[in-house]
């Protein structure tokens, strides 16, 4: 179940791309989360004077993520390592007109590319479904119904 359970994780963030995001000395804030292919990484556009953009401008630091399906049928907590990479490529592939909307261009100075490379993940899918509650009426134990929708996964594999 926790492949599938991953799966519908980078699908769901893939479509929604908001998350809390934070840091040691950097509270969670909402980000917009970017993915360059399939799977991760993950990456943010902050600017330098943000702070993310000043905590990360010393080194790596372990980052928290934490994600809500716009259905709120999908959650997810993530640990893994944020750093700054301000690889053009990326930049390139990744700017849209959200993304211009806050800089001056792909040149900004203010510009700063964050990777999010997740390790690992606690996913949570709803389990309080509508037939869910009709099997839990006719008497089945909704635990048992929960069991495989939630689990330990290894996003970094």
């Amino acid at each position: 179940m926790s492949n599938d359970l991953e799966r519908k994780f980078w699908k769901a963030l893939k479509s929604d791309m908001t998350v809390f995001l934070g840091c040691d000395g950097v509270k969670p804030r909402p980000m917009t989360a970017s993915i360059d292919g399939e799977e991760g990484p993950i990456w943010f556009f902050t600017s330098t004077g943000t702070d993310l953009g000043k905590t990360l401008d010393a080194k790596a630091k372990v980052g928290i993520m934490t994600f809500a399906s716009k259905g709120h049928d999908l959650w997810a907590s993530a640990t893994g390592t944020l750093v700054i990479d301000n690889d053009r490529a990326v930049i390139d592939r990744l700017w849209n007109p959200f993304v211009a909307a806050w800089y001056d261009g792909k040149d900004d100075p203010e510009l700063t590319l964050v990777r999010y490379d997740a390790t690992d993940a606690h996913i949570w899918e709803d389990g309080s479904s509508l037939v869910a509650g009709i099997k839990m009426l006719m008497g089945n134990d909704p635990k048992e119904d929960y069991r495989d929708k939630a689990a330990q996964v290894r996003l970094d594999d």
